[in-house]
């Protein structure tokens, strides 16, 4: 008999609810995402934003799934990494639910949630990752029981530094893809910082140097696409040494920045020249949402990993390579 799950997500500024089968079936995936009017995302701001809107989006998928509170039989929770106040309120709710359904808790992180979505949607089993979000910038590969972080962001992530230099022009949160739409429009590439260190990347200097052409008047389109060609290539040579490293035969693009097509034109490029395959996460799973947490939580249920209350707690600053991997088999 097929298990259902309901798996919360809440790191940062969207509140996800989505019902997962453990079939692979995903049966609802409700979210809602606070967009500022200006600024950055107030930690306590997308706490209220996730207790006002939570009790909504968790009843709409359950209808969307078309069953009821009492036919959960797993409740998951995006534990961490993650804004702590976002954390603690989502965590809380899940809580609730499984004391009051008397079903297991599952704590899930968040980055290895986002690899397992899209294993799931992709059929692949062992591949490299590339995770790209607002929040999260690795290159990630499974060894040892435990999926390795080949190289990330020393500072701010991919995401981040396009939402950040977006909103230093006047465009809306998020800005990937106001910014993807200019770059497309984009004429003259202008030189940026170009900082691939070892196996890790720095965006702070590209962030520096495009605000400054801002000012200097150059036009908004070429800037665009000067900070898509260079940020996406650090990101492809990054990939693609660990691809070569690995010899996996799987290259997977996950995380909210998926969406952006250049970027997905550029990963397919280091598939094809390696003889892997390559699949980007679709746009419904690519950013924050609950079935990757619901189905990440079947997973680790199924190989006996289970979460008492008392043991809960959030973990704000979990990485993605602190966690034994125990439903997959060691490599």
């Amino acid at each position: 008999m097929s298990l259902l799950c309901l798996g919360l997500e809440g790191t940062a500024h969207s509140f996800g609810a989505g019902v997962v089968s453990s079939k692979g079936e995903v049966l609802s995936n409700i979210w809602h995402m606070l967009s500022p009017a200006e600024g950055g995302i107030h930690p306590r701001e997308a706490s209220r934003h996730h207790s006002d809107m939570g009790p909504g989006i968790i009843r709409r998928s359950l209808e969307e799934a078309g069953i009821s509170h009492n036919e959960i039989q797993l409740v998951s929770f995006s534990r961490g990494p993650g804004l702590g106040p976002c954390l603690r309120t989502t965590a809380t709710m899940a809580r609730t639910l499984a004391q009051k359904l008397s079903v297991p808790l599952i704590g899930v992180n968040h980055c290895v949630a986002h690899i397992e979505i899209g294993c799931l949607e992709s059929g692949f089993e062992d591949p490299v990752t590339i995770y790209a979000s607002g929040g999260n910038t690795q290159v990630i590969a499974f060894a040892g029981g435990r999926f390795r972080t080949f190289g990330e962001t020393l500072d701010i992530a991919l995401g981040n530094m396009l939402d950040v230099f977006g909103r230093t022009i006047g465009m809306s949160f998020p800005a990937g893809p106001s910014i993807e739409r200019k770059a497309a429009e984009g004429v003259e590439y202008h030189q940026l910082p170009y900082s691939v260190k070892g196996m890790d990347l720095s965006y702070s200097g590209m962030l520096t140097a495009a605000k400054k052409l801002h000012l200097e008047g150059v036009p908004i389109a070429d800037i665009c696409l000067s900070i898509q060609e260079t940020a996406f290539g650090m990101l492809a040579e990054v990939a693609e040494r660990a691809v070569a490293h690995t010899k996996k035969n799987e290259l997977l693009l996950t995380g909210g920045v998926a969406r952006n097509n250049r970027l997905t034109e550029i990963l397919e490029g280091v598939a094809e020249r390696h003889g892997a395959s390559f699949h980007r996460v679709s746009p419904p799973l690519a950013g924050d949402q609950g079935a990757m947490i619901a189905w990440t939580g079947i997973l680790q249920h199924q190989a006996g990993d289970e979460l008492p209350i008392s043991d809960s707690h959030v973990m704000p600053k979990w990485r993605t390579d602190e966690q034994d991997i125990i439903w997959r088999r060691k490599l």
